[in-house]
């Protein structure tokens, strides 16, 4: 794989990633998402666009968001530094709002009136609803009664912005149903509607057009890093669960000398139903529109998937991680509820930092593989801040009194 090339050659115009990706729809779907693919490849290269979400990321998003070093952290742990990519601190507080604003500029341009999404950590629904606030659109988010519950706060935001918050109450009330809720209304909708796909996932041109918004991630993460130490980090870390702010992080360095690790939620351990691990316990399927490697029951139907992260409790996974999986480019490893939480809280004792627990999964591991490097240096996508997690924390988990480096 030559990966100076990689971006030219994948995805290929079918939308696949090797054996992954694709279009997988009902009929009557086809001609919507082939006209999203149309207007996307018209103005992904248009100068007028491109400057457009540069303003916007610029005088509106806050970027470049900076990268941070643990000192504190670092030092409690060992001799291998820790450092953050802040997106915690890009507007709305979460990297979501990358690809909302790109999916919502080109939602003006195609003259849809509305844009239809789902939400899990809610992240995501809060920043569609801030992209709709800003270009004058409708905004209708999915969202699972679970998380609904979980993540209250968020629910509140999207509300205050404007958007109509559809609750989601069959299965297990979740990410995935949520999927299908969105999916449902689209079909009924698209003449008017763009269906905005809060990751990497669902059928050909949302992987790749969500990776390319994403990427301003990894580019600033690149160029910050090699200013601030002269070199490029020994490893580059993220959380994965549909997989965009990783896939944002990761590409940019797919060409470089440095170790990339996708950390997968392991939930309470590694029976089926506990977790939501799809590369590492999972295998090929398709699911909401694409093929990609995913968790599935005995019947092989998407199995029930849980994680503390409701952003990360989806029984699939964007295909470019598949195929990056195949490939051996990008380790895939795991981070359990508990370790998460510990992560959670070391972050804020220590930096004075609260992450998102989605985030707090690859703290966790960078965490755990200091103490295996012993030196170097780990960069960690610390891809949300925790204001939507505290309460739902502080319930079950206390203040974090126990969470602390013994001296």
């Amino acid at each position: 794989m030559d990966y100076r090339t990689y971006l030219r050659q994948y995805p290929d115009s079918n939308g696949y990633y090797g054996e992954f990706g694709g279009v997988h729809l009902p009929p009557e779907l086809v001609p919507a998402f082939e006209e999203i693919t149309e207007a996307y490849n018209t103005i992904c290269h248009s100068a007028q666009f491109i400057s457009e979400l540069r303003r916007i990321r610029k005088q509106f998003q806050g970027r470049p968001t900076p990268v941070y070093h643990c000192e504190r952290l670092s030092g409690k742990i060992g001799t291998c530094q820790i450092y953050l990519k802040r997106e915690d601190l890009n507007h709305t507080g979460a990297h979501k709002l990358n690809h909302c604003m790109g999916e919502g500029l080109l939602a003006r341009y195609m003259g849809k009136k509305r844009i239809i999404a789902e939400t899990g950590a809610g992240q995501h629904g809060v920043a569609l609803a801030t992209a709709a606030a800003f270009f004058g659109l409708e905004c209708e988010v999915h969202m699972g009664e679970v998380d609904i519950a979980k993540q209250a706060p968020n629910v509140t935001r999207m509300k205050m912005l404007g958007a109509k918050v559809v609750p989601v109450s069959h299965g297990l009330k979740s990410l995935k149903e949520a999927v299908d809720s969105a999916f449902e209304s689209y079909l009924k909708n698209y003449r008017d509607s763009i269906y905005c796909i809060g990751s990497v996932v669902g059928p050909h041109p949302f992987p790749q057009m969500v990776r390319d918004f994403q990427m301003c991630i990894g580019e600033e993460a690149r160029e910050q890093f090699l200013e601030m130490t002269g070199i490029l980090p020994d490893a580059v870390c993220a959380c994965v669960g549909g997989g965009s702010n990783s896939a944002g992080m990761f590409a940019p360095f797919l060409n470089d000398p440095v170790k990339i690790y996708g950390v997968e939620p392991l939930g309470k351990g590694t029976q089926l139903g506990q977790h939501a691990a799809s590369i590492t316990y999972g295998e090929k399927g398709v699911l909401h529109g694409f093929e990609s490697i995913m968790l599935k029951d005995k019947d092989g139907e998407p199995a029930p998937v849980h994680s503390i992260a409701s952003g990360l409790d989806y029984p699939s996974v964007g295909p470019e991680h598949a195929f990056w999986h195949r490939q051996g480019r990008v380790n895939y490893v795991t981070a359990t509820d508990d370790e998460a939480v510990d992560a959670f809280f070391k972050l804020s004792r220590y930096e004075g930092i609260i992450p998102a627990l989605e985030s707090s999964h690859a703290i966790a591991y960078a965490m755990k593989l200091a103490k295996e490097m012993k030196t170097g240096a780990i960069l960690v996508n610390c891809s949300g801040r925790g204001d939507k997690d505290v309460d739902y924390v502080a319930e079950h988990y206390g203040y974090g009194d126990d969470h602390t480096f013994k001296d």
